[in-house]
């Protein structure tokens, strides 16, 4: 924690500051606060995400003033905003795109808190935070994905909510009643749209809250580091502003330049094809695949054969993020500072994306030029994947000898500096 610094100097600074301190905030918590001076770009992705956020509240807001939630109508909606809304066409892509945006930036920024330790004491509660709000991020994704009422959206709509028909297994008539509940009838039909529909406008709403706890949580103990040591005074601190605010508006415009190429010369890209077609409750598509973001999860689910254990694996994937300050025994924050836990760190990210590429092909599929299946390998990357969490990064943290940390923040960034 940092002295408060901020002095009214106007008379009505005094005066608002005694009623509506919003000022002082500002000054004490955005610009001076005291920030490690060692962060890298990786780093940036907290800011990208509050910009992507943005992003899909103001375009969502808009949208949702010309889309009828009703299952005979909505897909000519979108067509309405697509082909005669003016600047339609835009506004649904920055939001269409911008799922796709805000999940590569989230990822990003989860593997970075991995690497560098972000999630240690005294972190827990800012990373079990981001954790739910990850587990949110993926229901409103959800939810939207099905507002276009197209082909991939119904269906996908009723693959997922027949998941939860599983619990049926543990006890009789459970699962069945949440995806009853969830569907509003017998079946995908108008009431799951307007459900699916309402949810999706009250979600980001709460997400905006949670960003705001996330942050007020992490300006307690302060920014995490690169090098994973505690800020020993002010020598390794720099005020937030202008030195990250500009680092942050940099990185965020080139993040836009990337953004933009998607949604200017490439929007189809990210969208599945069998979108544009009008949802049809008897022709089901050929394969039914979930946006790029779910395919690890939905590897995931359908890499075991028992239905309930592979729902229980899916939510049990995501649920094992939040006992990751507690499963990494290491005294050690940084995994710069971890030479073996480096590699399990690396093979994690491989067998995620490894994940991500089996969830996107059919699930008699094969390795090319290989004949190995890819349920197989399916199987082996979803074993790593606990194995990874619940038995290698408690084992490794307990045995591995970590390399020296530097003293403080500011010795490794002056010694470079040539004395005068």
């Amino acid at each position: 924690m940092h002295a408060p610094s901020y002095v009214p100097k106007t008379r009505f600074e005094r005066w608002l500051d005694t009623r509506l301190p919003i000022i002082r905030f500002a000054q004490e918590h955005v610009t001076s606060f005291p920030t490690p001076r060692n962060l890298n770009v990786w780093y940036t992705f907290g800011g990208i995400l509050s910009f992507c956020l943005a992003v899909q509240i103001v375009t969502g807001i808009v949208l949702a003033m010309h889309y009828t939630p009703d299952s005979s109508l909505a897909f000519d909606s979108v067509e309405h905003i697509m082909r005669d809304v003016n600047g339609g066409w835009l506004l649904r892509y920055l939001h269409a795109i911008g799922a796709s945006m805000f999940f590569i930036a989230v990822n990003i920024h989860i593997f970075r808190g991995l690497y560098y330790g972000s999630y240690k004491a005294p972190r827990e509660v800012i990373w079990i935070l981001g954790v739910v709000l990850y587990c949110l991020m993926i229901a409103t994704a959800f939810l939207g994905y099905t507002l276009p009422w197209g082909q991939m959206s119904f269906w996908g709509a009723t693959v997922i909510t027949n998941v939860f028909s599983a619990f049926d297994a543990i006890i009789p008539g459970f699962g069945s009643a949440i995806t009853g509940w969830l569907w509003g009838g017998f079946g995908v039909d108008n009431p799951t749209l307007h459900r699916f529909y309402s949810l999706h406008y009250l979600l980001p709403f709460v997400l905006a809250g949670l960003v705001a706890l996330h942050i007020w949580a992490l300006h307690v103990p302060g920014n995490s580091n690169p090098l994973g040591i505690n800020v020993k005074g002010p020598q390794d601190t720099l005020p937030f502003h202008p030195n990250y605010t500009v680092k942050d508006a940099f990185y965020i415009s080139c993040f836009l330049i990337f953004y933009s190429y998607f949604v200017f010369f490439n929007p189809e890209f990210l969208l599945s094809p069998d979108n544009s077609i009008r949802a049809n409750p008897i022709v089901t598509p050929a394969d039914i695949v979930p946006e790029w973001y779910f395919l690890p999860f939905y590897a995931i689910l359908r890499s075991i054969p028992n239905k309930l254990l592979g729902v229980i694996a899916l939510f049990g994937a995501i649920l094992t993020l939040l006992f990751v300050p507690w499963l990494d025994t290491s005294k050690v924050r940084s995994t710069r500072f971890r030479p073996v836990y480096r590699w399990f760190f690396w093979f994690l990210l491989a067998d995620v994306l490894l994940l991500g590429y089996v969830g996107a092909n059919r699930v008699d599929a094969t390795l090319s030029n290989t004949g190995i299946p890819l349920l197989l390998l399916g199987r082996v990357a979803t074993a790593y994947y606990f194995l990874h969490f619940w038995i290698i990064m408690p084992i490794v943290g307990k045995t591995e000898t970590p390399l020296p940390l530097p003293d403080s923040i500011a010795k490794p960034v002056l010694s470079a500096v040539p004395a005068e």
